[in-house]
């Protein structure tokens, strides 16, 4: 950017995920990709290769290098990279769970409010193109209903359903919703793993609004749609097809013929370069992440709880 240096940024973990942060990184006029870090050598130096920049299997050979850095390794690994990280003064977008554990994700937010560090959590649907036009339309929700099912491939799988995929859609509707929860009731089964590969949760909230979430990632195909029922109507989003559907409450004199309904087709966008770009705007001005630890917390203090739920044996009829 004209005036302005651009930041030095690090990938550590760069699988499917981590690639494209790399790739956003390179291609943003705001950073400067200065290494990635991955345990597997080859792959390391292939992207290394790929856009000319240092290259280690050692994360740690990253400090004195970068300014900030997007974590994309396994779950079970956020903590311990997240914490050295933001010990060594560096700012962090850590891919979504946040932690494995509900602890670690409040060691998480402690250590980078101690550090004075931006902690960004990577809940990717806060950038989806569809949500970002609805702002201002969702308004205090009573219900909402979601969908998120997906063929099963390895990827994510060292967590339940709950952490790999329902996380997205919990995020939403804590964000939303704005209000304690009271109650949680959920149903899953293990199906290719020996984790629930697909689970349903209902989620009392103490203001009243219910949320009813489905998760699979065990599908045949590929769904993920979101409804919300409010006071003054309905809104319908479908991700995958870009639209959404909003029905709107009429006036008492025209009844149910007064419904007025439109929609919403929604341009192509860029999620994770949004993401990425909002990220950098944090580190540079040193205001709080759009999707803060904090946030990220939320999620997975309520994925938690469901998760704690499906351990638990059945209720006898």
């Amino acid at each position: 950017m004209a005036g302005q240096e651009k930041i030095p940024v690090g990938v550590v973990g760069v699988g499917y995920a981590g690639r494209y942060h790399a790739e956003k990184y390179a291609a943003s006029p705001k950073a400067a990709l200065a290494g990635v870090a991955d345990i597997d050598r080859e792959r390391a130096e292939e992207i290394g290769r790929q856009f000319q920049v240092f290259a280690a299997t050692d994360y740690r050979e990253l400090f004195g290098r970068v300014r900030c850095v997007s974590i994309a390794v396994p779950t079970r690994m956020h903590w311990e990279v997240s914490r050295d990280f933001l010990s060594a003064g560096i700012d962090v977008l850590v891919e979504k769970p946040m932690a494995a554990t509900l602890e670690e994700g409040k060691e998480m937010v402690a250590l980078a409010r101690q550090q004075g560090r931006v902690l960004q959590v990577g809940h990717l649907e806060r950038f989806n193109p569809a949500l970002r036009r609805l702002e201002g339309v969702i308004r205090d929700p009573k219900f909402v209903e979601c969908h998120r099912l997906a063929p099963f491939v390895e990827r994510g799988t060292d967590v339940d359903v709950v952490l790999d995929l329902m996380i997205h859609d919990i995020d939403i509707i804590a964000s939303l919703v704005r209000s304690e929860v009271r109650r949680v009731d959920a149903v899953g089964v293990a199906v290719l793993t020996d984790k629930p590969d697909i689970a349903n949760a209902r989620i009392t909230f103490a203001n009243g609004c219910v949320a009813n979430v489905t998760s699979s990632r065990v599908s045949t195909k590929r769904e993920r749609k979101i409804r919300f029922f409010q006071m003054d109507g309905y809104i319908s989003i479908d991700y995958d097809q870009r639209r959404a559907e909003i029905y709107r409450k009429p006036e008492k004199s025209a009844g149910w013929l007064g419904i007025h309904r439109e929609t919403v087709e929604m341009q192509d966008g860029d999620a994770l370069a949004d993401e990425i770009d909002s990220f950098l705007d944090s580190v540079r001005t040193r205001a709080p992440a759009l999707v803060s630890g904090e946030e990220g917390l939320r999620a997975l203090e309520i994925a938690s709880m469901i998760s704690e739920r499906l351990r638990q044996p059945a209720a006898s009829p």
